[in-house]
C-alpha cells in the first residue's frame, strides 16, 4: 500500500493474496487511478455510508430491483451496490473488447454451421452427440436463414481475472443475458452521489447501450423493411428481471410488449394498438425458447405467440437472440470455444477459457472424481450459481452426495479449478474488505459486433464466497474503464 494511504479509508484495508483490482491495477503508474484513489481515501467511512445508503435507496424508489422466487418474504429486491468503483485501464478494456468480438463472431459462424451444413461436426473439432442431443439443440432451426447470420445479437460473456491479473472466460451466455440494465444505472447512481471522485477523470460513456441495441435489431430486421418496428416481448411483471425489460424497452425506444399484446396473421407478426394491428418485424425476447410457440414447444404456455415460430421460420420477423442460441451456450460446448475460434477464424483465442474438464468424456470425469474435493463442478445447463458444488468449501457428506449424483448423470457435469478470483475494496460492516469480483461484458450484434464499455462487476458481498450471483447473495459495482 502506498505511504499516503496509511491513514485515511484505506488504512485499514489489507491488500489479500489476490489480485486486486484498485491496488495492483495501474499501480504507480496511471496518474488517474492514482487521483482515483486518493480521492477515495480522504473519505470519511461514516460519509461513505450515508453516500451508499442514499443510492440504494435511489434504486428501491426507481423500482431498480429483481425477483428471488424462493424467498416469500422479499419478492422485489435491489441488488446490493458498492460505490467504490471498479477500474479497467483502456489497454486491458482493448483486450476484452477484442476477446469478446472474436467469441461473439465464432458463436454466430457456429450456430450458423450446426443448423445447416454442420461441417464442424463431420470434421470431428466437436462430439457430434454434444451437438445435436443437447437440449438446447433446435432441429426446427436446420436449413433457417438468419438475417446477417447473427443469431446471437445479445451476448453477456462471464470473465474472472486470477491471481496473476489475466482475465479468462468462466462462460458465455448467448440466450437472454441479463444485467445489463444495472450497468447504466450503477453508473448513473455513482455520478449522483460520488460526484467529485469522478470529475476530471476521462470514463468511457456507458449510455449508448440502447441506442445501439435498437439499431442492430433494425439492422436485422427481414429485408425490405423501410422503418423496420422493434418491441420488446416480456414474460410480464412477474418475472425476475422485469426492472430490466421496462428500462431497456425505455432506453432503446421501443414498445415493451407480453404475448398477448402480439398475434399472427398469414405467417406475418401484429402487434394489437388502439388504432388497430401494426406490424411488428424485430423482437428482442426475453422469453426462453420453451415458452415462444404454444403451437410448437410448450403447449401449455401463456406467455408466448401462436404462430411466431412459422412468421419466424418464413423470414417475416426477426427474433433476438434465435430460437436455439442455447447450444451456444452449454457449459460443455464452452470447453471446445478455443478449438472452434481456430476452426472458424484461424486465429488464437484472444481470452483463454478457464481449465475444462467434461465429465461425459472418461478422462474429464476419472479427473473430476480423483479430484473432486479440489474443483469447482457445475451442471451444464444451469445458471445463476444454482446446483454447483466448490469442493475446497464443501463438506465430505456434500461431496460424497454430489459424487452420486456426478456418477448417475455424467454428461450434465463439467468441472474447473478453482481460481482465485481477483477482489476489489468493498464497504462492509467493519469498513473496506476484499470482495471477489467477475466482470460481464454485453456484446450487441446486428451486422457487426459493440461492445458495452466496461461490463456488470458481480461481487460476492459473503466473506470468502466465491459466488457472485445476486440469486446467491452478491451486489454489483460500477465499472469505469478509463478512456485514455
Amino acid at each position: 500500500m502506498n505511504e499516503h494511504m496509511s491513514a485515511g479509508l484505506f488504512s485499514s484495508y489489507k491488500v489479500p493474496d489476490f489480485f486486486c483490482e484498485l491496488m495492483n491495477s495501474g499501480a504507480g503508474s496511471d496518474p488517474q487511478i492514482e487521483m482515483i484513489r486518493s480521492r477515495l481515501n480522504a473519505l470519511p467511512p461514516d460519509d461513505l455510508r450515508d453516500r451508499s445508503a442514499i443510492a440504494e435507496q435511489e434504486f428501491y424508489n426507481h423500482g431498480i430491483t429483481f425477483t428471488v422466487y424462493t424467498d416469500r418474504d422479499a419478492i422485489d429486491r435491489i441488488l446490493p451496490f458498492d460505490l467504490i468503483p471498479r477500474i479497467l485501464q483502456q489497454k486491458e478494456w482493448q483486450t476484452i473488447d477484442a476477446g469478446v468480438q472474436q467469441r461473439v463472431r465464432t458463436l454466430n459462424m457456429f450456430l450458423h454451421d450446426i443448423y445447416h451444413d454442420q461441417k464442424v461436426l463431420k470434421d470431428g473439432i466437436i462430439p457430434r452427440d454434444l451437438v445435436v442431443g443437447n437440449a438446447n439443440y433446435a432441429r426446427i432451426m436446420e436449413g433457417v436463414d438468419v438475417p446477417g447470420g447473427t443469431y446471437v445479437h445479445i451476448s453477456g460473456t462471464d470473465l474472472v481475472r486470477d491471481e496473476q491479473g489475466n482475465f479468462l472466460v468462466l462462460e458465455d451466455n448467448a440466450r437472454t443475458p441479463s444485467g445489463v440494465s444495472y450497468v447504466i444505472e450503477n453508473r448513473h447512481a455513482t455520478l449522483r452521489v460520488f460526484p467529485e471522485i469522478a470529475a476530471g477523470i476521462d470514463l468511457m460513456p456507458v449510455d449508448e447501450y440502447g441506442m445501439r441495441l435498437s439499431s442492430a435489431l433494425r439492422e436485422v430486421a427481414p429485408a425490405g423493411v423501410d422503418q423496420p418496428q422493434v418491441v420488446l416481448l416480456s414474460p410480464g411483471i412477474y418475472n425476475s428481471a422485469y426492472f430490466e425489460h421496462v428500462f431497456l424497452a425505455r432506453e432503446m425506444g421501443v414498445p415493451l410488449v407480453e404475448g398477448r399484446d402480439l398475434t399472427v396473421e398469414n405467417d406475418r407478426v401484429y402487434m394489437r394498438t388502439t388504432a388497430g394491428l401494426k406490424p411488428v418485424h424485430s423482437i428482442y425476447r426475453r422469453i426462453d425458447d420453451n415458452f415462444l410457440d404454444p403451437q410448437v414447444f410448450n403447449p401449455g404456455s401463456m406467455l408466448g405467440v401462436p404462430g411466431l415460430v412459422s412468421a419466424y421460420r418464413k423470414g417475416n420477423v426477426t427474433i433476438a437472440n434465435a430460437i436455439g442460441t442455447g447450444v451456444a451456450d452449454d457449459k460443455a460446448v464452452y470447453a471446445y470455444l478455443p478449438r472452434l475460434i481456430r476452426y472458424y477464424l484461424s486465429e488464437e483465442p484472444i481470452l483463454s477459457n478457464v481449465e475444462t474438464h467434461i465429465c461425459g468424456e472418461a478422462e474429464g470425469l476419472a479427473y473430476t472424481l480423483a479430484n473432486l474435493e479440489k474443483l469447482v463442478v457445475k451442471p451444464v445447463g444451469e445458471s445463476g450459481g444454482y446446483g454447483l458444488i466448490i469442493g475446497p468449501h464443501a463438506t465430505k457428506a456434500e461431496l460424497e452426495t454430489f459424487r452420486a449424483s456426478l456418477l448417475a448423470d455424467p454428461s450434465n457435469y463439467i468441472s474447473q479449478p478453482v481460481i482465485r478470483l481477483s477482489v476489489c475494496p468493498t464497504l462492509c460492516e467493519g469498513g473496506l474488505e476484499a470482495r471477489h469480483v467477475d466482470l460481464r461484458p454485453f456484446a450487441v450484434t446486428g451486422r457487426s459486433t459493440w461492445v458495452l464499455p466496461g461490463g456488470l462487476s458481480r461481487v460476492a458481498l459473503r466473506r470468502g464466497s466465491l459466488v457472485v450471483n445476486s440469486s446467491q447473495g452478491g451486489g454489483s459495482k460500477d465499472t469505469w474503464v478509463l478512456a485514455s
